[in-house]
């Protein structure tokens, strides 16, 4: 198994744990196109306490890569993302936050 077959494994299985349900070509997409950072620690996880860290992902993600506009809606659905897999949980993994926000806003094309 590759080290990438081992990331997306990974993922699966915290999604499992979480009881998140998800379509794991999706989360096999997601996860490839984060590229190299799944490979590096602080890079593979989102900190949901961060108020800088949730706007990286607000701007990088949400606005340039899913093309959606700037408002409040934006907040909301990234702090209902960090509700589902669990306040507490410290290993808030990037694919797997990225993929719950693309599934929240209907974005899943723009993985086809």
């Amino acid at each position: 198994m590759s080290k990438f077959d081992e990331k997306v494994a990974q993922y699966s299985k915290f999604m499992d744990d979480k009881g998140l349900s998800y379509d794991a070509d999706l989360l096999k997409a997601v996860t490839k196109g984060l590229g190299p950072s799944i490979y590096k620690r602080d890079a593979e996880t989102v900190s949901g306490s961060d108020a800088k860290e949730l706007i990286t992902v607000k701007k990088n993600f949400l606005i340039k890569k899913l093309g959606l506009e700037d408002g409040p809606q934006l907040d909301v659905a990234i702090d209902k993302v960090i509700e589902a897999i669990g306040k507490s949980e410290r290993s808030k993994y990037r694919a797997v936050v990225y993929y719950l926000l693309a599934v929240e806003f209907g974005k899943e094309a723009i993985y086809s």
